[in-house]
């Protein structure tokens, strides 16, 4: 079993919505990671089945939006997963490292942008469920 694959599961057993989103962006640029390897080292299986599944990770966290909830943000995630998934179809047809590098650094990016949504959601869920052990009385420790 792989090492990463294991830690992935493990992470995401429990974790929160967003944790999960963070999760598949780093699988996405792992992903493409490999491909970038592989297409440095002529492997044009490896790089097309590693692009494969990035695209796969794209289409799943494109076909979880909620467009009725989510507002702009959506529709503009919904943007951004489209021009993703072309950019990364064409640095497959054209066999490109840089177009591979360009779609790493756009995850990147929106990747940053959700860890700091994490950060930012994370001391109100910690604040609620402290107010929430105080009321029960499960967090009081005489």
């Amino acid at each position: 079993m792989h090492a990463g694959l294991s830690y992935r599961e493990s992470a995401a057993a429990g974790a929160s919505p967003v944790r999960l989103v963070i999760l598949l962006y780093e699988q996405a640029i792992e992903d493409l990671r490999r491909a970038l390897a592989a297409h440095r080292r002529a492997d044009i299986e490896a790089r097309t089945r590693e692009i494969d599944h990035a695209l796969l990770v794209i289409g799943h966290l494109q076909a979880t939006l909620d467009k009725e909830k989510g507002g702009k943000v959506a529709e503009n995630l919904g943007r951004f997963y489209d021009q993703l998934r072309a950019g990364l179809i064409d640095a497959q047809c054209r066999q490109s490292a840089a177009a591979i590098e360009q779609q790493i650094s756009q995850i990147m990016l929106v990747h940053e942008a959700w860890c700091e949504v994490e950060k930012a959601v994370a001391p109100a869920a910690t604040s609620s469920e402290n107010a929430n052990e105080a009321r029960s009385g499960s967090g009081w420790r005489a």
